[in-house]
């Protein structure tokens, strides 16, 4: 009796291990989808590593390039096919642009820099939320098999996002030094002019020993604020561009083709959507950055006294 129950304990061990194995060899076998909140690397050009948001861009970059080299040799004076829609854009882009400058010089400077970080988000949002996700490669991990996709959206990544909200606000910041000149730019974040007063005008205004301190303190509450805007640029793109990936993904993966339909065009609208913030802000920052606030503050102090003095 000892025996056969010991034969009946080793079946069932062996068979308890064959099912393990069983299970080993499945898990091995399925392909497992992640989303990442890094970009995932495709491949190496030597010691640099190129991941699947950044390949996105560059072909996104391709894509401007092409675009751009095509037009122009093609350029007429009557315009028409590529040329036509371009120009017919670029005219509704400029008079948008103008509602926020108010000034047209202004909107002619910024708007060749404003219109092509438009298009750069605009197609990394559109290519990361199309169908190009299926193709991928498959790597084996201690997890098992990983699917990573060779095309994700440039601005599904921080790495993506945050160069363009830095070149935004770095660019804005250069704009205002040509437009209203070192100085000027420099007291807006160190505002040396304020403390320069508490000397010149305490005779006449004492209470410049108050306002000066604060106005000086302001200028690095700006500074702190420049930090705000990339910060602010950065991670509301990134972080509605993932979602929407995250989105699209979740419902594929409950339905595949019927339901996620629907919210690949919504998407497709998001994507449009946060160009066009992005854009929007960076123009408004660009704005902001060309004005001498020290001028307007005179030419109202100005007004005051006409209006004081006809009294």
């Amino acid at each position: 009796m000892s025996t056969i129950e010991n034969t009946e304990n080793t079946t069932n061990e062996h068979i308890e291990v064959i099912g393990e194995n069983t299970e080993e060899l499945h898990n091995q076998s399925e392909v497992k989808t992640e989303s990442t909140l890094f970009a995932e690397p495709i491949f190496h050009i030597g010691d640099f590593t190129v991941t699947n948001s950044l390949f996105t861009s560059w072909i996104v970059v391709i894509i401007l390039i092409i675009i751009s080299i095509s037009i122009r040799l093609k350029l007429s004076k009557i315009p028409k096919g590529i040329q036509n829609f371009f120009e017919y854009i670029i005219e509704g882009a400029e008079s948008l642009c103008d509602q926020v400058t108010n000034d047209r010089r202004i909107t002619n400077k910024a708007f060749p820099i404003v219109f092509t970080i438009f298009l750069i988000v605009l197609l990394n949002n559109w290519i990361g939320i199309f169908p190009f996700g299926g193709f991928g490669l498959i790597e084996m991990t201690a997890h098992g098999k990983m699917f990573i996709p060779i095309i994700r959206s440039g601005t599904a990544d921080i790495n993506g996002t945050l160069p363009l909200a830095i070149m935004s606000v770095i660019g804005a910041n250069i704009f205002g030094i040509i437009s209203i000149g070192l100085w000027k730019s420099i007291n807006k974040y160190v505002n040396l002019k304020a403390l320069g007063e508490i000397f010149t005008k305490i005779r006449k205004e004492p209470t410049v020993l108050m306002t000066a301190p604060i106005m000086f303190a302001v200028g690095f509450l700006e500074l702190i604020g420049e930090f705000a805007k990339v910060a602010s640029l950065s991670f509301r793109l990134f972080g509605n561009v993932f979602a929407g990936e995250v989105l699209l993904a979740s419902m594929g993966a409950l339905l595949a083709y019927v339901l996620p339909t629907p919210f690949l065009l919504l998407e497709i609208f998001v994507g449009v959507i946060q160009a066009f913030i992005f854009a929007i802000l960076t123009l408004v920052y660009y704005t902001i950055a060309s004005q001498d606030h020290d001028e307007e503050h005179e030419k109202e102090h100005g007004k005051e006294k006409e209006a004081v003095s006809a009294h």
